[in-house]
């Protein structure tokens, strides 16, 4: 049994908004909306497909297209040639992807067109920023710390609190240390630093 609304229009636009959400979501895995989002629109995108006559050759174009983008945003220098190849070989999979009863085409080629490069120009800058993103180093690197004059602000007793940089960090010693005293960064553990007191220069007259 088959149902009007079941178009091959409609079940594009399932399929690529089905694989755009994957992609989401294995760059920034977190709560799992976006998986289930993502397999639901597929399941929906492959209920559609048994409903219809499919190309298959159309639908390994259109793989293709998703394998020559994941390449053009990992390529730096030959990315633009990348994205070139990945967009001609979605649309092309998109426009023939299904076939209408008289043989040809049956996804609008406009709707292809705008979505393909749509999708396709938008993902390729979202998705250079976000791998750009996870491979800059962090902005605020506890490393620096490391070596720094701070002041306790309460005894250190196994663990305290220390006044560096404009900030309260807590520490961490192993020898006892009373507020007030000036103390250097020698260590850390996450975001708890391991200090250890500054021996002042003793000024005291020789006898």
């Amino acid at each position: 049994m088959t149902f009007a609304w079941l178009t091959p229009n409609l079940a594009y636009l399932l399929l690529v908004s089905g694989t755009v959400l994957l992609i989401l979501a294995l760059l920034t895995p977190g709560t799992g909306v976006l998986e289930l989002t993502a397999l639901l629109l597929l399941l929906g995108a492959g209920y559609t497909a048994t409903q219809l006559a499919v190309n298959g050759w159309a639908i390994l174009l259109w793989l293709a297209g998703v394998v020559f983008f994941g390449f053009s945003v990992r390529q730096s220098r030959s990315g633009i040639f990348w994205l070139a190849a990945a967009l001609l070989a979605m649309i092309g999979g998109s426009v023939f992807i299904f076939r209408s009863p008289q043989g040809g085409s049956a996804v609008s080629p406009w709707l292809a067109t705008i979505v393909s490069l749509l999708v396709g120009s938008v993902g390729w800058v979202v998705t250079r920023k976000v791998l750009a993103a996870e491979e800059r180093p962090p902005a605020h690197s506890l490393e620096r710390l490391i070596g720094r004059i701070g002041e306790t602000r309460t005894p250190i007793d196994r663990e305290g609190t220390v006044f560096l940089d404009g900030e309260m960090w807590t520490a961490r010693s192993r020898h006892s240390i009373p507020a007030g005293v000036p103390v250097r960064v020698v260590g850390r553990e996450g975001l708890i630093l391991w200090v250890e007191a500054v021996q002042e220069p003793d000024t005291s007259p020789e006898s």
